[in-house]
């Protein structure tokens, strides 16, 4: 398999799968995901699905998430 490197455009990612939240914006602006086939998971955003994909391995997709879970991110939400 080969490597898929960050910024690649998305439509170039062969078999990829997005997915989104479903606590995602209702006018569809969110971030998307795709597992990778030789591991990983790329990213994009969703109101530029032939855009950029940017790549990140597993570990730190989980670190991620576990950060996220954590509410290490919490400050960055927009508060109204």
């Amino acid at each position: 398999m080969p490597q898929i490197v960050n910024g690649v455009r998305a439509t170039r990612i062969e078999g990829a799968v997005w997915r989104k939240s479903s606590r995602s914006n209702p006018s569809g602006n969110c971030v998307e995901l795709a597992g990778l086939p030789g591991g990983g998971v790329a990213v994009r955003n969703s109101r530029d699905p032939e855009g950029p994909a940017l790549v990140y391995t597993d570990a730190e997709i989980e670190a991620f998430i576990h950060g996220a879970k954590d509410g290490d991110f919490d400050d960055l939400l927009v508060r109204g």
